[in-house]
This record gives C-alpha cells, sequence and structure tokens, in this order.
C-alpha cells in the first residue's frame, strides 16, 4: 500500500441545506449575578481592537444523540448555569466616550439559543472533517443583519440543528471582544462539562479583571505597531481578493511535511525556528507567488496573533482569565523579496515577529490603541493567519454525546485574507494539520504547485502531492 502523500487537497460537496428554525430561545442566568440593570464592565484595550469587534463562527457536529438525554433541554439548562459564573456574556457591548466598547447589562438580556431542524442526514452534508461554506446555515445569523455587527447583539448565539439520523450539530457565535481563543475554549469546556455532568462545573473559576490591561499614564508606545499602521492598497490584491469571488480551498498538511519543512527553511544562525515559522513563512510565499502581487517593491504583510499569557510575570494573569490575551504580530517584506528570494529570509521575518512579542511589546500596543484607536477593519495589502492547532476544541466540546466529528470554522470567503491553520482531529502542534484558504479560481493550481513545492530548489526529498 502506498504511503498517504504529504501534501493533499481535500474536496467538499457544493450543497444547499434545507431546515426549519422551530424556536429562538432566550437564554438568562438561573442564578443571582454580580451585576444589575444599568451596571457595566470595563473592557480592555485588547478586548476593543479593531480586530477583535466580530463574532468568532464555529461548528461542532455530533452522531447519532438518541439518548435519555434530550438534546435542546440538556444544552439549554447547562448554558443558562454557566450562565451565571459566566454572567458578562448574558449583558451586551456599547459604544461609550471615544468609540471605546463596553459591557452593559440591562434588561431582556441574555444568550440566545436557536433551535432549527433540517431532513438531511449527516452522511448527506458530505465529509464532516474539510470545512464547507455550505454549512453557513447552520450558524444563525439574523434576519438582514449588518456584517461586523456586535452593538446590542447577543454575546452568545447558539443554534441547534437535529438531523433526521440522529445526530445534531452545534452553531455557535461567540463575540471576540469577551474572549480570545483560549478563554472561548474555557467557556465552551465549562459550559461542555456542565452538560455532562447535570450540574454547573466550572474549573477553572472563570476570572474577569480587564482592569489588568489599563493603559499606562502617560502612555508609553515604544514599538512602531506596523500592525496598527494604516495601510495603503497599491497592489494587485484588490483586484485578485476582494474584486473577484474567491473560493475556499483545503489542504491536509502531514507531519512528515512540516518537518522537512523545518528543516529547509531554517535560517543561517544558530536560533531555531518552530514548525509554525516554517508553515506560516511558506504560505505567505505561495500565496503572494500564486496570486503574482504586483508591483515588486510594494510591502505586504503578514499578521498573526500570538499568546501572550507566558509572557506577563509582573504581575502574572489570574488563573481562569478568559479575555483577550493576544497580540498581533507583523512580520513585514516586499513583493519582490517574497517571490523571488529564500525561504530562509521569509521564515526568519516570521519568527523575529513572533519572538518580538513581549510584555512590554503588548503594554505598548494597550497604550496606542488608547491614543490612536483603529476605526476601520483593514483587510488590504496582507495575509492573516489564525492557528488553531493550539486549542483544545475537541477535547473542549464534549457535552456527553462524546468529541464532536470536527470542531472549527467553516466559511472563510467573506474575509478572503484570512487562512486558518485547522489541527485534524486532536489539538497537537506537531500533528497533521488542514490549511484553509481562500484564492482566486485561476490561482489554486499555482497555489498547490508552489505549496508542494513543485520545482523548488530547496529540499532533496521528492514529497508526494495528491490533488
Amino acid at each position: 500500500m502506498a504511503p498517504p502523500p504529504w501534501v493533499q487537497e481535500l474536496h467538499f460537496p457544493h450543497l444547499k441545506i434545507p431546515l426549519i428554525v422551530h424556536q429562538q430561545i432566550p437564554i438568562t442566568p438561573s442564578g443571582p449575578i454580580p451585576a444589575a440593570s444599568g451596571d457595566s464592565l470595563y473592557l480592555s484595550n485588547l478586548d476593543d481592537i479593531i480586530g477583535a469587534r466580530v463574532f468568532t463562527p464555529t461548528i461542532y457536529f455530533y452522531p447519532s444523540a438518541y439518548s435519555i438525554r434530550p438534546v435542546i433541554e440538556t444544552l439549554r439548562k447547562a448554558l443558562a448555569n454557566v450562565l451565571v459564573p459566566y454572567y458578562p456574556l448574558s449583558g451586551r457591548i456599547r459604544e461609550a466616550h471615544n468609540g471605546k466598547l463596553e459591557v452593559f447589562f440591562g434588561t431582556e438580556q441574555g444568550a440566545l439559543m436557536v433551535e432549527a431542524y433540517s431532513e438531511m442526514t449527516l452522511a448527506e452534508l458530505g465529509d464532516l472533517t474539510v470545512p464547507n461554506p455550505a454549512w453557513s446555515p447552520l450558524i444563525y445569523k439574523f434576519p438582514n443583519e449588518e456584517p461586523y455587527k456586535i452593538i446590542d447583539m447577543p454575546l452568545v448565539i447558539a443554534q441547534v440543528t437535529l438531523f433526521s439520523c440522529g445526530g445534531f450539530s452545534l452553531g455557535l457565535r461567540l463575540c471576540h471582544c469577551i474572549c480570545d481563543g483560549f478563554g472561548a475554549m474555557q467557556f465552551l469546556n465549562a459550559w461542555a462539562a456542565t452538560a455532562k455532568a447535570g450540574k454547573l462545573v466550572a474549573n477553572p473559576h472563570p476570572c474577569w479583571d480587564r482592569e489588568f490591561f489599563r493603559p499606562r499614564h502617560p502612555p508609553i508606545i515604544k514599538h512602531p505597531h506596523v500592525e496598527y499602521m494604516r495601510i495603503d492598497e497599491g497592489s494587485s490584491l484588490t483586484m485578485s481578493l476582494w474584486q473577484t469571488k474567491p473560493v475556499q480551498k483545503c489542504y491536509r498538511i502531514s507531519r512528515e511535511f512540516q518537518a522537512h519543512l523545518k528543516i529547509i527553511a531554517q535560517p543561517d544562525d544558530k536560533f531555531p525556528c518552530t514548525r509554525f515559522d516554517a508553515m506560516a513563512a511558506h504560505i505567505w510565499r505561495s500565496w503572494v507567488k500564486a496570486l503574482d502581487v504586483k508591483p515588486l517593491n510594494y510591502k505586504l504583510r503578514l499578521t498573526f496573533s500570538v499568546n501572550a499569557r507566558q509572557k506577563l510575570k509582573n504581575p502574572r494573569l489570574k488563573d481562569g482569565f478568559y479575555g483577550n490575551v493576544v497580540c498581533v504580530a507583523c512580520a513585514m517584506s516586499s513583493v519582490n523579496e517574497l517571490a523571488n528570494g529564500q525561504l530562509k529570509y521569509t521564515t526568519r521575518l516570521v519568527r523575529e515577529a513572533r519572538l518580538g512579542v513581549t510584555e512590554e511589546y503588548l503594554r505598548s500596543a494597550v497604550d496606542l490603541v488608547e491614543v490612536d484607536r483603529p476605526r476601520r477593519l483593514e483587510f488590504g495589502g496582507k495575509l492573516t493567519i489564525t492557528q488553531w492547532t493550539r486549542f483544545s476544541i475537541y477535547e473542549s466540546a464534549d457535552f456527553g454525546w462524546g468529541r464532536p466529528i470536527y470542531a472549527g470554522p467553516i466559511d472563510l470567503t467573506p474575509t478572503p485574507q484570512v487562512c486558518v491553520f485547522l489541527p485534524e482531529g486532536e489539538a497537537d502542534p506537531n500533528g497533521t494539520m488542514v490549511v484553509c484558504i481562500c484564492l482566486p479560481e485561476s490561482a489554486t493550481l499555482k497555489f498547490f504547485d508552489f505549496l508542494c513545492l513543485k520545482n523548488s530548489t530547496v529540499g532533496a526529498v521528492k514529497l508526494g502531492c495528491d490533488k
């Protein structure tokens, strides 16, 4: 039997999912909370950066759930229970002075659960391990909902869709202002553990404490923070990604390919690069070359989030903190250097950006946002990589019916400058990953060739690739 390919393109069917929304259920905390109508909570500048003013949508599929535990009622009761310690998620976002956001509490708030039914079976959805934009109806959006709207919206929106085979999906939208990826996993784990146990389980106990990241007075901005600079779009990227209709492509990347890439991407110095450094650099270069970006002297950016929890030493974060503790790292290079330079050069840029995120860099970013709060999302001139391989999303989502068949995002096409690294089944930074990226149809073949290192002068191993 031939070994599996090192890089494999994954395919998903184009389909339409008929479903009926049965009811919308407001979910309020099941017990007393330390907030009354009219109260508000401070959000840090890390919670309030323009890139966090979004909902993060994810989908979870579970096989046949026939049991004595009714799905909707079990999830509803557990969510009501977990909203007691996670009470800020029952509030709403509003804009206070100078464009600053805060959480406020009023009447008739809470999370939202949507109950839906589909006559389809899970098997008819295709390969449930490959994220498919056609699954979008399984994540609830309000009729005529404005893009990127977070003001006065439920901060947790959960759609439970029951399929005719007995399986179900949980489509979840969490407001990024309240929690980053690690915070979301903490909340999800508490909700799942509570559903599984039939009583509240919140370990660690959630900690709000957003004042930990209050800006300094006076502000001390020690770094240029190119990640927040206004982008003057002077390249062909706008035409390639935003004025054509990009398609979502997914590729399975074996651990053998990642290990090989890490070797050939290692910069010529004594400082080791990580698999992420090598993969991010390789994806960035392949993307730029496949899109044939012009002009060659145009400066492009690669941005990615760095978890800064372990970098905070004085003082340390309290256990259970679930707010945003990510800092945006940014590598910058000309089109010519990316397209015609060496992989080692690009890897070094990524590594330097990653290692450049320190406690002082984080504090400097907080102060910068306080002084000059960005007002709009910047999409042009950059690729953004999101690393979901760090998250224990499968382990955190066992509500009592076992781990999900798939857990993660589904549709990148609304933000085609975003690329996602996904774990294949379990959180393992060194395991097989799935790379999802958006490309114009005309660039997909070229991207696959560059991704596979075809016709490359680096690497002595002939790589197996499969479309």
